[in-house]
């Protein structure tokens, strides 16, 4: 088949800016094959390359006593004590889930969850963050639909309980929904497997599923934002079969235990070029393929397709010669394509032929190292004005105002929707803020969370990377988990424009300063720009997913308010009401800075709280809503009232961070005062649980009416 001519416009819709199609003519001294104008395309976008963000996220800490495998891998490993390790990552496919939302959040869950067992580790809890329009919008309910549907179809199936995650609706994201997935496993951690390549004329083992046409150009398609042509790039949407990936996860793990893997790559963004590039670059090495000897499920493909595909469940590895018959037994075991492909070579070299031709010929480190990497300019983002004052309100309409927004209602319809019990090692079910597994076999316990407020890093992009820290600490301490390590999920718009740019370079310095804080490394992660839709752009949403230990002699707070617990809230309330829940859903304003994160108060109160579990019984983090949220939310989950003393909308509605609501027996709540008096933190008696009614000052409703406009809103909104 003839290859087309490398003309402007091919070069453009490619993804390659002149400049940098200069640079592979300056690196290859001579014009590519369009096999190789796809294979640098593939490596030097965004989605691969992380051109626009490097400069900024080497400056993030990542280091730390419990990390042993920072950024830079398949995923993050920390060290949770006994010889066990936990392997954790979150990434992005929000372009594919607006252009076909099932198949686009299906192969979300999918890859995700290969990061983790091409590490040797066992996936044991996912999560998702999702980000959607306004309900009203045209696209809304089926995108919501759809891809609920796509992560519970492919989660479900594949075998692996979803512990939590987070749902949100902004007009901000009409043009171009998030899905962050995230997956976390157990590994031995003397038995990890790591992707550089090692050996000279070893073979190169694809394994898996066949290659076919979907997904060509998928990474490409990612980096870029989009326009009227929407709908045409539906066929860079790849297809997921979650039966074949349990499949291969099971292949995986016995495969790891022959001897036989040198290195291993999950074979995601740009496939075959991607992994292959990626194992020989770590390892110092060249890489050969023939393509005639990869497994193909479609006649006539070609170089260009094959090596762009992003056909799911695939793996490439490097394997041991010696034990090709043993590891070539367990693939057809489990019915799974086992095809050497290739080997590794002594030179820099990345050589590809196909029925004997040679179909690009290019040195391999480059395609890697020399990536372009940009400095874009950035300009700070200004300073928030000051809040204008918000009136005193009902504080019953008020919470009514927030549960019934599909915000902030019970989020029962998506959860609902997932297997949250598969593995029977699940202690805690969604809805209730972090989630925690039990690590089986063990004592030990995880919990899980992921948290952003992106309207706060939009008002205050430092401060709002702050808080999504701040608030995945909270959530994991407020379980009683010492929190670990961290995982970033940056989506924000085109880097191009200076003040987006300036968003991102904001959030990075928040989210550094305060992970260093709370000693939470970023062991992981994934940026996403061109989140824009005919030049509008999403909120600036950092997601972070943080994940915290319970020791094996430790309980988690996981208990239930009672009739007669006293309501306390720990740390400082001034009632910041700026960039609020309350400011948002009740006054349709969005106004003011994000409140300030106080990094020491926060190390603080959450010490206070682990410290003093034993007098704890049920605890949950104040963050959107305040404490009339968060005191309704506990009330309602264990059906009983609760009396709040004080009828200030401020007080009760405002976001001030680094505080707790705990719940306890009045003796409790007295041991509680003295230990807080003397570690120097703040504590306030602001009611009690009581009876079926809810009151907030002299204002009251039936807990039952609540509840039922609480569980009811999402369904209605987006069902």
């Amino acid at each position: 088949m003839q290859e087309p001519a490398i003309t402007t416009d091919l070069i453009e819709a490619h993804g390659l800016k002149p400049d940098e199609y200069e640079l592979i003519l300056e690196i290859i001294g001579r014009e590519p094959t369009f096999t190789e104008l796809g294979i640098f395309s593939a490596m030097w976008n965004e989605h691969c390359s992380y051109k626009s963000s490097k400069k900024w996220l080497r400056t993030l800490p990542t280091d730390g006593p419990q990390v042993i495998c920072g950024p830079g891998e398949n995923a993050g490993i920390v060290d949770i004590g006994d010889g066990d390790a936990v392997v954790f990552k979150m990434e992005s496919h929000n372009h594919p889930s607006y252009i076909e939302p099932y198949q686009g959040a299906a192969t979300g869950v999918g890859g995700i969850l290969r990061d983790v067992f091409t590490m040797g580790a066992r996936p044991i809890a996912a999560m998702n963050s999702l980000s959607f329009g306004e309900t009203s919008h045209h696209k809304t309910r089926q995108l919501v639909n759809g891809v609920v549907e796509g992560v519970g179809g492919y989660g479900n199936c594949f075998g692996v309980p979803t512990v939590g995650g987070e749902v949100r609706f902004h007009p901000a994201y009409n043009g171009n929904c998030l899905v962050n997935a995230f997956a976390a496993g157990i590994a031995k951690s003397d038995a990890i497997f790591y992707s550089a390549a090692s050996g000279i004329g070893m073979p190169v083992v694809y394994l898996g599923a066949k290659t076919g046409r979907d997904g060509v150009g998928g990474a490409t398609m990612a980096s870029a934002e989009f326009d009227d042509t929407i709908e045409e790039k539906r066929p860079t949407v790849q297809v997921g079969d979650p039966f074949t990936e349990k499949r291969l996860m099971e292949a995986t793990l016995e495969l790891m235990q022959t001897g036989a893997v040198i290195s291993i790559q999950d074979m995601g963004a740009a496939g075959l070029t991607c992994s292959a590039v990626e194992m020989g670059d770590k390892g110092k090495l060249g890489v050969k393929l023939n393509l005639e000897d990869v497994p193909q499920r479609e006649d006539n493909m070609t170089a260009y397709e094959m090596m762009l595909s992003e056909s799911q469940e695939r793996m490439l590895m490097v394997l041991n010669p010696e034990l090709e018959a043993e590891a070539r037994a367990v693939f057809e075991k489990w019915d799974l394509d086992f095809a050497i492909v290739g080997e590794t070579l002594a030179e820099d070299r990345f050589l590809i032929l196909h029925n004997g031709e040679v179909k690009a010929d290019l040195p391999l480190s480059p395609l890697s190292g020399r990536a372009p990497e940009y400095d874009r300019p950035w300009i700070p983002t200004p300073e928030a004005e000051e809040l204008a004052d918000v009136p005193q309100i009902d504080p019953i309409d008020g919470l009514k105002g927030l549960i019934s927004s599909p915000n902030y209602a019970g989020k029962q319809w998506v959860y609902e929707q997932y297997d949250t019990m598969v593995m029977a090692d699940s202690a805690r079910l969604p809805g209730q803020g972090a989630g925690i597994i039990r690590v089986h076999g063990t004592d030990k316990k995880l919990a899980f969370t992921s948290d952003v407020t992106p309207r706060y890093v939009k008002a205050n992009p430092i401060e709002g990377g702050k808080q999504a820290v701040a608030e995945a600490y909270r959530n994991l301490t407020a379980v009683g988990a010492t929190p670990l390590a961290s995982t970033d999920n940056l989506n924000f718009g085109n880097p191009e424009k200076p003040e987006i740019m300036g968003q991102f370079v904001g959030a990075i310095k928040g989210i550094g300063e305060a992970v260093a804080a709370l000693n939470m490394p970023i062991v992981s992660g994934n940026v996403s720009l061109y989140n824009e839709t005919d030049g509008s752009g999403i909120l600036p949403t950092p997601t972070i997913g943080a994940v915290g230990l319970i020791a094996a002699d430790e309980e988690p707070i996981n208990d239930l308010a009672r009739d007669g617990h006293v309501a306390l809230v720990i740390g400082e309330t001034t009632g910041h009401l700026g960039q609020s829940a309350l400011l948002a859903e009740v006054f349709n304003r969005e106004e003011g800075d994000a409140p300030a994160v106080d990094l020491d108060a926060e190390k603080r109160n959450g010490d206070f709280v682990r410290a003093n579990r034993d007098w704890i019984k049920v605890c949950t983090d104040l963050s959107d809503g305040g404490l009339a949220l968060a005191a309704f939310e506990m009330a309602e989950a264990a059906g009983v009232g609760v009396q709040l003393d004080s009828d200030d909308t401020a007080f009760l509605f405002g976001e001030d961070q680094g505080r707790y609501l705990v719940a306890c027996n009045f003796d409790q709540a007295e041991a509680l005062m003295i230990n807080a008096g003397q570690a120097g933190v703040t504590i306030t008696s602001v009611g009690k649980f009581t009876g079926d009614m809810v009151w907030m000052g002299n204002s009251s409703a039936s807990l039952e009416e609540l509840s039922q406009q609480f569980r009811s809103a999402f369904a209605d909104a987006v069902a």
